[in-house]
């Protein structure tokens, strides 16, 4: 059970917020943390966003290095991903990165899932990491999102994409699925028939190039084997639903109509979704489209699941996981993220902000009771260990 409210925006590190949170309580964790691009961001002036800034530049002086001691000694795998990293700028993000995916990994719970937004800086590692914390039989997709098409580069191919990494909590984590709607000009190649139920496309009956038996019988003087039963295929040719063959000898087709395409499944390359529009952006230098959001929070939640956001900046994760009915909190370092979300919610969807802006740490209530809460062995092993 969570020990937050719906609607909270915390500000401060999402380590030691994180720590403080009940695990199991989320259902989907999206981060677009610092990538280690060698840059440092900053809104511009005047923009909603002005005054929020990160470094995205890494050395060990900017980690607690005795969190890799504590890796090695709890999750050897993990400490060799990091270990072999070639630098000590890519050694010390590992370690900002792996502590807090420890703990995100905590939080999900058992049908959970976390996709993690990155750029191919450290596509590689993170995923090396994310293979030692959740395992590799949990890795669900790498997602590549088309981020840009007006660029070019003059030593090599040009770099439009960002990467992002999907991981189940376990083997089997929610997922709803996802489709794209058809576009006019697939509507206009695939749909070309009509009658009085609308557009359609014959499509087969049989299960030819599938894998799996049929059922074999005679219908319209061919034999199968066909998709369906008999019985079921005499109450679709009563509905209208068959297109009897066109010649003799031919076979008959089964009638998809438009009405009933969902559209076109979803692919791992993302390339129908532009950069946030101007009606969304707040000046955040490192702003992610809503829609890209949305899809994700549908595919991989359902209906009052809990979001969580580490790295909420301009708060989109939050603003597209209130368009689609479920509860969120986001943590940002930055206290400009709990202005954004006031500021989107009202702007983008008419609502005046009615949530919880937190600065403190949480308090777990998923521990049991523990008498000498205060004590230096609790202590260390509720926040060490």
């Amino acid at each position: 059970m969570q020990n937050w409210a719906n609607q909270t925006i915390w500000t401060g590190d999402c380590l030691d917020i994180m720590r403080g949170m009940n695990g199991e309580s989320v259902d989907l964790i999206y981060l677009d943390p610092p990538f280690n691009s060698k840059t440092n961001y900053a809104a511009p002036i005047g923009s909603q966003a002005a005054g929020a800034e990160f470094k995205d530049t890494w050395t060990l002086q900017d980690v607690d290095v005795a969190w890799l001691d504590l890796i090695e000694a709890k999750h050897p795998a993990l400490s060799k991903v990091i270990h072999a990293a070639m630098t000590s700028s890519d050694k010390s993000y590992l370690i900002y990165m792996a502590v807090r995916l420890l703990e995100m990994q905590r939080l999900l719970k058992p049908v959970g899932s976390i996709y993690l937004h990155c750029d191919p800086t450290m596509s590689h590692w993170l995923k090396l990491i994310l293979d030692a914390i959740f395992g590799k039989s949990c890795f669900r997709n790498e997602i590549v999102w088309e981020r840009t098409i007006g660029r070019s580069d003059a030593k090599r191919f040009a770099r439009v994409h960002d990467v992002i990494l999907y991981y189940g909590q376990s083997e089997s984590p929610t997922w709803n699925g996802c489709w794209i709607p058809l576009s006019d000009k697939q509507i206009k190649r695939d749909y070309r028939h009509k009658d009085s139920g609308g557009l359609f496309q014959p499509t087969s009956l049989t299960t030819q190039g599938l894998s799996g038996g049929g059922y074999n019988y005679e219908f319209y003087g061919r034999e199968g084997p066909w998709r369906y039963p008999y019985k079921r295929m005499i109450e679709l040719e009563k509905q209208g639903r068959i297109c009897p063959p066109r010649k003799q000898g031919g076979w008959p087709r089964y009638k998809r109509y438009l009405s009933d395409s969902k559209g076109v499944a979803a692919r791992d390359v993302i390339a129908d979704i532009n950069p946030a529009p101007a009606k969304e952006r707040t000046g955040y230098p490192t702003q992610k489209p809503l829609e890209l959001l949305r899809r994700i929070i549908k595919a991989s939640s359902n209906g009052k699941g809990v979001v969580l956001d580490p790295f909420c900046g301009c708060a989109t994760a939050c603003i597209a996981a209130e368009v689609e009915h479920r509860q969120w909190v986001g943590i940002d370092v930055s206290p400009k993220a709990a202005e954004l979300v006031k500021h989107r919610m009202k702007k983008e969807l008419g609502l005046f902000f009615d949530g919880v802006h937190r600065t403190d740490i949480p308090r777990r209530t998923d521990i049991g009771d523990l008498p000498f809460y205060n004590s230096k062995e609790n202590k260390n092993y509720l926040y060490g260990e």
